[in-house]
């Protein structure tokens, strides 16, 4: 048991005590955000920022890499449910080719603040960099298992983005983007090399994959 203290074994106070900090600082309206997508060879940069009621812990919720797909899948509609807010924030293909991953994720995240519908005034970022946003904020390296609000986003940016590739798949078939989700997988690699990339790949993630 002492081993284990994963997942909601977390008490409320270990998951809000980043949230709890900064309401102690006078911030009202605490978002946590994460991205997912900056390893593919193909499809968007996803970001979601997420707003929790104060100690609201919703079981099951953690670190998105964590959890299977379909328990991804029904944590999604809780969290929009549950949350006092929530917003998706998106960088495509041609911004990760033309200002590179990292500006582009800081973009998506600063879509996905800019989008709830309730305005947050503090910012919890998953990592060790802080994007550009208008409000204060912090980052939490492994913060998507630290804290409830940030895990919150990785489950919604990591489903949107899901879907989204799924729905890409039907497009492309030749690719197996439902499979892989766009990461360069063996099957990926190899269908990159029979049929070549499609306006969906990352130009800029290709040379080294294609020089092969």
């Amino acid at each position: 048991m002492s081993g284990k203290r994963e997942k909601n074994l977390r008490t409320p106070q270990e998951w809000f005590r980043y949230e709890g900090e900064a309401r102690e600082q006078g911030y009202t309206a605490v978002c946590g955000v994460d991205e997912a997508g900056r390893g593919p060879l193909a499809g968007p940069v996803c970001a979601a920022a997420v707003i929790l009621p104060a100690g609201l812990v919703i079981e099951g919720v953690n670190d998105s890499k964590k959890l299977s797909e379909k328990k991804r899948e029904e944590l999604f509609p809780v969290i929009c449910e549950k949350a006092l807010a929530y917003g998706i924030g998106w960088a495509d293909e041609r911004e990760i080719d033309e200002i590179n991953i990292l500006q582009a994720t800081y973009r998506a995240m600063k879509r996905a603040v800019e989008s709830l519908p309730l305005t947050a005034d503090y910012a919890l970022i998953d990592g060790n960099r802080m994007p550009p946003l208008d409000i204060p904020g912090t980052t939490i390296v492994k913060g998507d298992a630290l804290s409830m609000s940030i895990a919150a986003a990785s489950i919604l940016a990591k489903v949107s983005r899901d879907r989204v590739m799924v729905q890409f798949s039907r497009e492309y078939p030749q690719y197996g983007f439902e499979q892989h989700k766009g990461y360069g997988t063996a099957a990926h690699v190899q269908a990159l090399r029979e049929y070549g990339p499609c306006p969906l790949h990352r130009q800029s993630f290709l040379q080294k994959i294609l020089e092969k």
